[in-house]
């Protein structure tokens, strides 16, 4: 858990807003995040974390997988959050589900294009956020 706070601490408020929807995150969100589903971490050479990439159920919709992913600023445009959704599809395909779910600011860019290149995605505006339903590819 120290190396989950220690990356929570390397992502800047703006980050953590595109994320979470907030600036700050408490602790008890992360546990949260880490029991709601599969979680893998991303780690860099010094084995800090880099990216945090979680895959969990959606009650009452047993083939749908809630998509979380967070990387540090640092780590941005370097492919990681794509290798690590494209590492969460695979597992969530294995386990049974046809879909990724992901619920993110209409501005998340960077996610939008993420969700594109796993599968053909269809988005539901709400207010300034989208819901994204990413069809697995077999």
């Amino acid at each position: 858990m120290a190396r989950i706070d220690a990356f929570r601490r390397r992502c800047s408020s703006a980050g953590l807003h595109q994320r979470w929807g907030r600036t700050r995150v408490a602790i008890r969100d992360i546990d949260r995040l880490l029991a709601a589903g599969t979680t893998w971490l991303g780690l860099d050479a010094a084995g800090r974390v880099t990216a945090v990439a979680t895959a969990g159920r959606i009650s009452g919709e047993s083939q749908v997988r809630d998509l979380g992913l967070q990387v540090t600023d640092a780590q941005q445009h370097c492919g990681i959050g794509t290798l690590m959704a494209r590492h969460a599809a695979a597992h969530a395909r294995s386990s049974g589900a046809h879909t990724l779910s992901v619920y993110t600011a209409a501005s998340n860019t960077p996610m939008l294009r993420i969700l594109h290149r796993l599968g053909p995605a269809t988005q539901t505006p709400h207010g300034s956020h989208m819901d994204v339903r990413v069809q697995l590819r077999s």
